[in-house]
Order: C-alpha cells, then sequence, then structure tokens
C-alpha cells in the first residue's frame, strides 16, 4: 500500500512540473520524506512546504517543484530587510557574471513570482543575470508602511536591486508588474537600459470604467475577480484571462490555490488595486525614454487592447506594440512560444550585435 501511494504521488508531481528533467528520486525516494498523512509516526520533513503539514495540497506541490526548478537552474532565494517595517523576496543569480547585463522580472497578480516566470527563466538565464523579486504583498514581501502606490512598490524594488549591488538594468513587467516596471524607469531613468510592459494598463483613467470599456461594472467587482476567494470568481478570472480558456479543474482544486496563493495580504492586495485607478490621468503621467517593448494580447479583456494604443501614443517613438493573436490577458502563458520569442528580439538578440560590433572593433575575426 505504502508503495502504491509513493507511485501515486510521484505521479501527480511529474505532472505538475515545470520541467521534465526533474530527479523524482530525489523528491520521495525515502518512506521520511513522505508527508505525515501518509506516515503519521514521522514528523512533516523541513523541506515539506508549510501548507501541506496536514493533507497533500497540489498547488503547495507545484510551488515546491517550481522552487526546486529555480535553483536548479542556478538561482537562489534572499531576503533583505530595510529595517523600516519592509522585507522584500527575492531570487537571484547564485554566481552573477559581471560580462553580463542585469535583467528584472516583475510579477503581476496571481500566484508568486516563480508561476509566472518559470516558462522563461532558463533561456534568460543564458545571456542575462536574472532577477525576481515578489512585489510587496506577494510571496514572502511585505510591509507595514502604509503607502500603497506602484511608485512605492517601484522604489523598494530599486532599493532591494542596490542592497543587492545592482545599479543598471532591463526592466520586464507583466501585468500590475508593469505598473511598477514604468515607474522605475520614470522614477529612475540612470538604471535602466530596456523596459518591456506586457498587457500593462499604465494608461486607463476612473472613466473607463463609467464608459463600459472594461468586462466588470465597477472596481469592486474587478478585485472580487482579481483576488478570488470562491472557485466560482476563480473560474471567472480564468475566463478574463485566457482567449481560449483551460478546461477548469474541480472545486477542490481551485479552493486548495485559492487557500494556498490568495487568502494572504487580501485586504492590502485590495488596496493596491484602489490606489491604481485612484486620480489616474494618462496626460499626467511622465514619459518613459528608454526603448520600450510593449506586448499585448488581442483579445486581452482585463485589460483591453485600446490601452496598449494608448499606451504606444503616450511614449511615443520609443515605444513599439506586438499584439499576439489570439491571446489573452494572460499571454505569457497562453502563447507563451510567441510571447519568448518577441523578448528574444528586443533583449537578446541586440547582445549579438553590440558583441559582433565590439569584435570588429578590436580586429578580432568573427
Amino acid at each position: 500500500m505504502i508503495n502504491l501511494l509513493q507511485k501515486l504521488l510521484q505521479k501527480v508531481i511529474k505532472s505538475l512540473l515545470p520541467t521534465p528533467k526533474f530527479p523524482l528520486r530525489k523528491l520521495l525516494p525515502l518512506k521520511s520524506r513522505l508527508p505525515t498523512f501518509i506516515f503519521p509516526q514521522i514528523s512533516t520533513p523541513l523541506w515539506w512546504p508549510p501548507k501541506m503539514a496536514r493533507c497533500f495540497s497540489f498547488t503547495a506541490t507545484r510551488d515546491y517543484c517550481y522552487r526546486y526548478g529555480f535553483v536548479r537552474a542556478g538561482m537562489t532565494p534572499t531576503t533583505v530587510d530595510f529595517h523600516d517595517g519592509t522585507t522584500m523576496h527575492c531570487w537571484v543569480p547564485k554566481a552573477p557574471k559581471k560580462a553580463r547585463p542585469n535583467l528584472l522580472c516583475i510579477h503581476g497578480f496571481g500566484a508568486n513570482a516563480m508561476w509566472q516566470w518559470a516558462g522563461h527563466l532558463r533561456a534568460l538565464l543564458a545571456h542575462y543575470n536574472v532577477y525576481i523579486p515578489d512585489l510587496l504583498f506577494f510571496g514572502e514581501s511585505y510591509t507595514t508602511l502604509p503607502d500603497r502606490t506602484e511608485s512605492f512598490q517601484a522604489r523598494c524594488v530599486i532599493r532591494l536591486m542596490q542592497e543587492l549591488g545592482v545599479t543598471r538594468m532591463s526592466v520586464a513587467g507583466i501585468s500590475y508588474g508593469g505598473f511598477v516596471a514604468y515607474q522605475i524607469a520614470a522614477l529612475f531613468p540612470e538604471a535602466v537600459d530596456q523596459v518591456v510592459l506586457c498587457c500593462t494598463g499604465v494608461c486607463l483613467e476612473p472613466k473607463d470604467l463609467e464608459q463600459g470599456l472594461f468586462k466588470v461594472s465597477d472596481l469592486d467587482a474587478a478585485v472580487g475577480i482579481l483576488i478570488p476567494q470562491t472557485p466560482a470568481k476563480l473560474r471567472e478570472l480564468m475566463r478574463f484571462s485566457f482567449c481560449k480558456p483551460p478546461r477548469p479543474p474541480p472545486s477542490c482544486f481551485l479552493e486548495d490555490f485559492i487557500h494556498v496563493m490568495c487568502t494572504e495580504y487580501v485586504k492590502e492586495k485590495k488596496e493596491l488595486i484602489m490606489e491604481l485607478v485612484k486620480d489616474r490621468k494618462c496626460s499626467e503621467m511622465p514619459r518613459i525614454t528608454q526603448p520600450t517593448l510593449i506586448i499585448w494580447g488581442e483579445q486581452d479583456q482585463i485589460f483591453p487592447l485600446e490601452l496598449g494604443h494608448r499606451l504606444k501614443g503616450h511614449i511615443g517613438d520609443n515605444a513599439e506594440l506586438v499584439v499576439i493573436k489570439n491571446a489573452g490577458h494572460a499571454v505569457n502563458l497562453e502563447k507563451p512560444k510567441e510571447f519568448f520569442r518577441h523578448l528574444k528580439r528586443f533583449l537578446i538578440e541586440p547582445l549579438y550585435d553590440r558583441k559582433i560590433d565590439s569584435e570588429s572593433l578590436l580586429g578580432k575575426p568573427r
């Protein structure tokens, strides 16, 4: 019976893994590494995610698998305490290479940073020193200070990067992470080389809600979907996020995801959303001057494509708008290959061009 349960767990975990090369023998080779619901007489192992202590959680298991994948890719987690009530958690390279540029990847609402960037991590690490922080009130980052603006998030992220010894970087942000990335580029132009904004409604205004630009009727309805507390709301979020939504899993799986990922800092996350729209005017926003790639899903129902065109017009000639067809708001998950192809063209291919030019100047053969 024990062997049967162990094999079943291995099959479940294998189906959740971000990479097929995960060494399952290292995850569940011994009886002592199984959770207590199989061996009640054995205490829960230290490596087992804390929210799996009492029962098996698919979400916590997948989170652990992402964590293991990050470590295998050459990343390590670090936490920086600012000693003012703010603590930031970030995934950083174990051994950053001085010859490589730095890339700051910022997540949006939903799960923590690992879930949104895991699919592209290894490809980016081949060319950049990649830094992936948890924004405040996500993952292991939090603050006791009252400021909920994206500019405060931006200042905290830059302070984190300075503590890590990083002074120049390119920045990529997904959805809410794009709001923060935009503020970083605007507030710290000398620190930012390039900007990638994915489905980022930076140019939204309160009147857009009143005029019916969004699928939801008011901000409270949007909060209920973006911070789901019931399986029904999570299904609704999936419908809004994908052009062709995947078939929703049973309610028990959705409840598990909500319990692990959506029950902490609910009040604070609601305040983050409310602050986005408060007194916002596109005409009063600062214009960033760095080369900027804007990526948008053609069928985005959370931040409609009109906001992408509005953002392109606001930034001007420094910005390029790319629209991915048959994709919704979660374009990085729904069309990962197309999403990365544009990232590669904008962030990676110019590195080769600069390398070739420098070799030509030094007289080195190609």
